[in-house]
């Protein structure tokens, strides 16, 4: 079983990481703030204007530490990182069920059975602690409907519609799982480019790092994150990976959203507003929400499918590695993460 590695994320402005001996080290200002073992990190985020000396990127690239840019509100820029081992054999499978409508809707239905299904789960556990509130429970039990749906979809795109009608619904129903009485965290619907509203900057966020986590997931094991099975090819776009965060969304994003805003853990002050209206996390808010994703990761649960017990973090290494296994023809299909 793969170890879970930490992830550091430099998140000041200016921020300087640097090697010394077997350590990373992070200053600002030539003052240190950080230091950690390489041989224990399994990747080093860099949020805003931050810099790497050479030497560490070099210990780095060969300890398979991944370094990723991203801005400081968490779209990705670059990533560099050391020679992979991954088979051209299950690349090159993956893009041939890519090309075939029957075999990638048959994985595709996994996916988005599995994102229906945890999302329920988030529902389920937002009654269980505060009641009904509105229209929970009914689109609760709609979105239980629809998962059923699209396991028997003949085709993609009436699995994207049943996709696309759980999400509405889900997010229809996002507001009343929010019990902060301010306003200013109230929930509006899904807005993106920018994020509208102090729920929908902070759900941005976590999509973003973990957007990141399941591309890094998916090189690990040889595939392309390029090319998926539910989201359709686009320059640029990583698809598989946003595939493979489908099933992870509710669990690792979601959830925390919500108990960061009903737990009091961010406050109004953690939030800015831009020139055209955008709302965004500020430094201080990014790391309130990075250290609550770091400590969510190293929780543990058992995977429905293995029987075994192992850090939420590892979740995406798991998926990524019974995909390729599935591709490689090792696995009948590809079993969907579902959280209980």
């Amino acid at each position: 079983m793969r170890r879970h590695l930490n992830t550091i994320y430099v998140t000041s402005e200016g921020a300087y990481c640097r090697k010394d001996g077997a350590n990373i080290v992070v200053e600002v200002d030539k003052q240190e703030r950080g230091r950690a073992p390489i041989h224990v990190i399994g990747g080093l985020v860099c949020l805003g204007r931050a810099s790497i000396s050479p030497s560490l990127m070099n210990a780095c690239t060969e300890a398979g530490v991944t370094i990723s840019f991203l801005t400081e509100h968490g779209r990705f820029l670059a990533r560099v990182e050391g020679p992979r081992s991954g088979n051209v054999l299950v690349r090159r499978t993956q893009h041939r069920t890519a090309d075939d409508p029957a075999k990638s809707l048959v994985i595709a239905k996994g996916i988005v059975a599995a994102k229906l299904a945890n999302q329920r789960t988030v529902m389920r556990r937002a009654l269980r602690d505060y009641g009904d509130a509105g229209s929970l429970a009914d689109a609760e039990k709609r979105i239980t409907h629809i998962a059923r749906h699209a396991l028997a979809a003949t085709d993609i795109d009436m699995l994207r519609g049943c996709e696309g009608e759980g999400a509405a619904l889900y997010f229809g129903a996002f507001n009343a799982m929010i019990r902060h009485e301010d306003p200013k965290f109230a929930f509006q619907g899904r807005s993106r480019r920018p994020p509208l509203d102090r729920a929908n900057a902070l759900l941005s966020f976590l999509y973003s790092i973990l957007g990141n986590d399941c591309r890094g997931a998916l090189e690990g094991v040889g595939l392309d994150p390029a090319i998926g099975f539910l989201h359709a090819d686009r320059p640029g776009r990583m698809s598989l990976a946003l595939d493979l965060m489908e099933e992870m969304r509710p669990v690792l994003a979601d959830r925390l959203a919500l108990s960061l805003i009903n737990r009091r853990q961010l406050a109004v002050s953690d939030f800015e507003t831009s020139e055209t209206g955008g709302v965004l996390l500020n430094e201080a808010g990014r790391k309130t929400v990075l250290t609550a994703f770091s400590e969510r990761k190293r929780q543990t649960l058992r995977h429905p499918f293995l029987g075994e017990d192992m850090p939420l973090g590892l979740i995406a290494h798991v998926q990524a590695q019974m995909l390729a296994r599935h591709l490689r023809g090792d696995m009948d299909g590809y079993p969907g993460f579902l959280w209980k």
